[in-house]
């Protein structure tokens, strides 16, 4: 899923598993199929073992990989923290709207979600974030350190 100015654009992959080569593949359509002019895509991910650089090298040759990785930047979320990941809350939405039953053929399912994708992209759809920043910083200060602020400190410019 994409998170930018203008919503959030979403494409969901069906897999049989979720191994390295699943993600690797994943990573390449990124760069050569949705994001082929881009110079720097930054991919948010949960810490799978197989959400790594490393997926990618075990997948394709050197070079191919490199290619890969020189228009990916790899942002983590908090191990700890999945209520702070957006694309949690819509995966969330998807079971809600879509996986809400047992669906026993691929294609059914590739298909159920293709149209649950396409209107939510067609309607620009926003997650409803219910934590302000104040609420997610009070929540996660025990990940942050704590800056002791010094009478004699300056004031950082804005």
């Amino acid at each position: 899923m994409r998170i930018g100015r203008g919503g959030m654009w979403r494409h969901v992959a069906v897999t049989d598993h979720r191994t390295g080569q699943d993600v690797a593949a994943c990573m390449r359509d990124l760069v050569d199929c949705h994001y082929p002019r881009a110079q720097k895509i930054r991919v948010i991910l949960d810490n799978l073992s197989t959400h790594s650089a490393a997926s990618l090298y075990n997948t394709y040759a050197p070079q191919e990989a490199r290619r890969i990785m020189s228009k990916i930047e790899f942002h983590f979320t908090p191990k700890h923290a999945s209520w702070l990941n957006m694309v949690e809350i819509e995966i969330g939405v998807l079971r809600t709207m879509c996986l809400d039953r047992r669906i026993e053929q691929r294609a059914e399912l590739e298909s159920e979600i293709a149209i649950w994708e396409k209107r939510r992209n067609a309607k620009r759809e926003k997650i409803q974030w219910m934590f302000t920043c104040e609420k997610a910083r009070k929540k996660m200060r025990h990940a942050y350190p704590q800056i002791k602020s010094e009478p004699d400190a300056l004031p950082l410019a804005a």
